[in-house]
């Protein structure tokens, strides 16, 4: 009974002491690491105690151990050593903070910017140092990227390009599926999507060369299905898959491929009230009489509410996303995925597990906007 005792006191205890390094070596990074670390002890724990079995504790015990002992050494930085990054989408939002916070960290940077004269722009000249270039870079524009690349081409010469983050996206204007006009599905994916694909497809023979690193963000909703945002959603859904592939294509070439599916962090990617009225518009020169009848005018003018609603839920704390992206350029062991932000990760491993009709459940449960009803099922109640 003693051995047992014993045993089981150090099963227990190592794996803890294991643990608690890694949580203090790891409490200026990522929160995904953490957390992967905290599910690990849990799952370790929790296993070892329905066991009650000497076997499945010794079992268990190297295994936690090596898992953990990996996650140490997955948090190993690589030094800057002026390692040029391009980051596209740098107006605002992810891109423009991430910028700022590479070029404090010693990275030279690239920016693209949708408006190289825009107030973003000239921030960006006037508070960061020399390190940092800003560059028109419509991502739609293929001669924009190819302009791009040639300066990127110049500049960084014999060191090459160690990491791209494929940043610059667009949501839209929230609706249901069938108001969003064609166009704006389009726009989507040109921007969210094939902006993405181009750009990687000029620097990759870059990356290859440094064996560097390829870091698409792609959200939360690309892998969680979020009403009034399948335009959006799909997009994201794409870079996500995209990415994956790429992961294992790359491989061989030392090239790694991480995805950052952020929760809800507060940016300015949903727009200024005037593209809402255009976007308003849209939808309604686009629907059919019928459509337009069902769903009802005083329906559809509503959906911009779901904008202020989601944003007043954000996170505007944006320093989870930018660890992340760190964690994945810097990194000697970057994951595969990220999912900062507070319900990200939980949400993305509830829907890929549970049954979908649960799933569905719980999503209208938590899904706390209560807009008014469609015209036609207004009349039905």
């Amino acid at each position: 009974m003693s051995t047992f005792s014993e045993t089981a006191w150090l099963c227990l205890a190592v794996p803890a002491a294991l643990g608690g390094i890694v949580l203090y070596k790891l409490k200026k990074s990522p929160g995904q690491v953490g957390r992967k670390v905290v599910c690990l002890a849990g799952l370790w724990a929790g296993a070892y105690l329905l066991s009650l079995s000497l076997f499945w504790g010794w079992v268990l015990f190297p295994l936690s151990c090596f898992l953990m002992c990996a996650y140490l050494s997955g948090h190993e930085f690589l030094p800057v050593d002026q390692k040029a990054v391009l980051i596209t989408g740098g107006d605002s939002g992810f891109g423009h903070a991430l910028s700022k916070y590479l070029d404090e960290l010693g990275f030279t940077v690239f920016v693209g910017v949708l408006n190289e004269k825009g107030p973003g722009a000239e921030e960006l000249r006037r508070t960061c140092s020399k390190r940092v270039s800003v560059l028109q870079m419509d991502i739609t524009n293929p001669q924009q990227i190819k302009d791009a690349h040639s300066k990127v081409v110049e500049k960084v010469q014999n060191r090459g390009l160690w990491a791209v983050v494929n940043n610059a996206g667009i949501i839209g204007l929230p609706a249901d599926g069938e108001l969003i006009p064609m166009t704006n599905y389009k726009q989507c994916m040109a921007v969210n999507f094939f902006g993405a694909v181009e750009v990687t497809k000029a620097f990759l023979p870059l990356l290859r060369k440094s064996k560097g690193r390829l870091v698409n963000i792609s959200s939360m909703a690309g892998g969680v299905p979020m009403e009034k945002l399948a335009a959006y959603s799909s997009s994201k859904a794409a870079l996500t898959m995209f990415s994956a592939v790429m992961r294992q294509e790359l491989s061989k070439w030392g090239v790694k491929v991480s995805v950052i599916q952020p929760g809800g962090f507060k940016t300015s990617i949903a727009g200024t009230s005037e593209m809402w009225d255009k976007l308003e518009q849209d939808i309604l020169d686009n629907l059919t009489p019928e459509v337009l009848e069902d769903y009802g005018q005083d329906y559809i003018l509503e959906q911009r509410d779901y904008l202020k609603f989601i944003s007043r839920c954000n996170n505007i704390d944006m320093s989870p996303v930018l660890l992340d992206i760190r964690h994945a350029v810097s990194a000697k062991s970057p994951f595969a995925f990220y999912s900062p932000g507070a319900m990200a990760y939980p949400m993305l491993c509830f829907v890929s597990f549970s049954p979908t009709g649960i799933f569905d459940y719980f999503s209208k449960k938590l899904h706390h906007f209560r807009g008014s009803m469609p015209k036609a099922l207004t009349k039905q109640a």
